[in-house]
């Protein structure tokens, strides 16, 4: 497992708690020199008919039971062979017993994930161009890294449709004639923090969509160990796309809309009730869902 044992500014409890891991036998790896270790990632290992198992779990967000109960987060717990493939030689960088390798599946940070970024935005400006659908929909914390906030901008000068949930701190300007006028931003703050960071590409009909631990933010781009990694199953892309992302794109409620001059205004419904993305998740959706063993588990925070 790689989780972070205290919040930055923590050292002294950080080495009190390693102390007490290796005493009751774990290995406690003190990271990367001049990298933050951001990601989340467990690997378990078992012996099935005669032969070794991996199944992993990635997280958009923090192993706590505190943050657990206040933040929106996504999990996926998974047996896919090439995604535990992928998580396997994570590890094996990180402990240092493995030299760099190029991954199938992860989006790994500081090494590519951000040139992966950029490639994604400009595959959908580029079908936009050539007159098929082109979408984008991105929820995040933060979004201030000027690479991929000029991608955006070239994509939507393409036609791409882009969608942006980003809670916090936005350098991009949206509905900028010329420039940005395919661009939506909200902000959805309320009684839950948004935290989780998801990531859909229309991409020709095959709908790429990523979770991360990463914001679009230089830090985490490139001075964080941060993973992206996919959802490959159908059934839980669409499941992330219901609860994840459209609720979010009709709150009526608890949203924030940036306007071009980097203002907000509140988005209110009219003689009616209004949508709220997390009284959704409170009172109509389900917890989990099951798949195979060869696609994962989605898990929410509850």
């Amino acid at each position: 497992m790689v989780v972070e044992l205290m919040a930055r500014f923590d050292e002294e409890a950080n080495l009190n708690w390693a102390t007490r891991l290796e005493e009751v036998g774990a290995h406690v790896v003190y990271g990367v020199v001049g990298y933050k270790t951001h990601a989340k990632m467990l690997m378990l290992v078992r012996r099935e008919q005669g032969r070794l198992r991996r199944y992993v779990h990635l997280s958009t967000g923090n192993y706590h039971p505190r943050t657990a109960r206040l933040y929106t987060d996504w999990g996926m717990f998974t047996a896919h062979e090439g995604i535990c493939t992928d998580v396997n030689e994570v590890f094996r960088q990180l402990t240092g017993f493995g030299s760099t390798k190029p991954l199938r599946h992860l989006w790994l940070s500081p090494f590519y994930m951000h040139q992966r970024l950029i490639d994604a935005i400009g595959h959908e400006a580029q079908l936009a161009r050539g007159g098929k659908r082109a979408q984008i929909i991105a929820k995040m914390n933060a979004l201030v890294e000027p690479g991929v906030i000029a991608a955006l901008y070239a994509a939507s000068a393409a036609g791409v449709r882009i969608e942006l949930i980003v809670r916090g701190v936005c350098a991009l300007r949206p509905g900028v004639k010329g420039l940005s006028e395919n661009i939506r931003v909200i902000s959805v703050v309320g009684r839950f923090l948004e935290h989780s960071r998801i990531w859909y590409f229309h991409d020709d009909g095959a709908q790429s969509l990523y979770l991360s631990s990463a914001d679009w933010m230089d830090r985490n781009l490139f001075r964080r160990v941060e993973i992206g990694f996919p959802v490959l199953d159908s059934k839980l892309k669409a499941r992330v796309l219901k609860e994840g992302l459209r609720p979010y794109l009709t709150d009526d409620s608890q949203a924030w809309l940036m306007s071009a001059d980097g203002s907000y205004h509140r988005r209110s419904s009219r003689n009616k009730p209004g949508k709220s993305a997390q009284q959704l998740l409170l009172t109509t959706l389900s917890t989990s869902t099951t798949s195979s063993p060869a696609t994962g588990k989605l898990r929410k925070a509850k």
